[in-house]
């Protein structure tokens, strides 16, 4: 399916994702993108679709070709406190307060986000697969997210967050009942099944 460019028309039309809200570890990380309208990439979907080295390759493609784009991570003690919701907000939030320009729309991945100042926007569900600037955003979101978890993979290696990326896999979680938690681990989530207790 070819994805198309933008969705108001507007020259500064902005996208917005995340990647990783699903996680016990790590943060939480957003990407913002401003595309040419004349922008084309016949590889370019959402990452979720793509193989990691697909995302990779796509990554200095987007960042050389985008008009402005934004990253912002935001981390474990600040999701515990203010739940996985806002905190994806907030992060897509401060991606897009990144930007070298200010957007004159904004188009949302998923169905909720709250007003960023004074700028329109819409929310897309699946917007990530059809249009290009969230998608462009899906792939900066998630390949800055899982090369900041193969950092801190190297503090922690018992958890392979190199190969899981903080997700919740049965290997992740086994590591989890074996040795604790540790401080990149979100606390306020369920980190293992009920039949298992963890003193956090």
């Amino acid at each position: 399916m070819t994805l198309i460019n933008t969705f108001s028309n507007n020259k500064f039309e902005c996208g917005t994702d995340e990647a990783g809200r699903g996680c016990l570890a790590g943060p939480v990380t957003a990407a913002a993108v401003i595309l040419d309208t004349n922008f084309k990439n016949s590889i370019l979907n959402d990452s979720k679709q793509l193989s990691e080295k697909k995302r990779m390759l796509l990554k200095p493609i987007v960042e050389s070709k985008a008009i402005t784009f934004g990253v912002a991570h935001i981390y474990e003690q600040e999701i515990d406190t203010i739940n996985i919701l806002n905190a994806s907000i907030k992060a897509m939030h401060k991606s897009i307060s990144k930007l070298d320009i200010k957007p004159g729309f904004i188009i949302v991945d998923g169905n909720k986000f709250k007003p960023y100042i004074d700028i329109p926007h819409q929310t897309i569900i699946k917007g990530d697969s059809k249009y290009l600037s969230i998608a462009a955003a899906s792939i900066l979101a998630k390949t800055y997210r899982d090369l900041y978890m193969e950092t801190i993979h190297k503090e922690f290696p018992m958890y392979n967050w190199k190969k899981n990326k903080g997700y919740p896999t049965k290997e992740h979680r086994a590591a989890i009942k074996k040795y604790g938690v540790t401080k990149y681990h979100r606390k306020s989530f369920r980190l293992l099944p009920e039949q298992y207790q963890l003193d956090l």
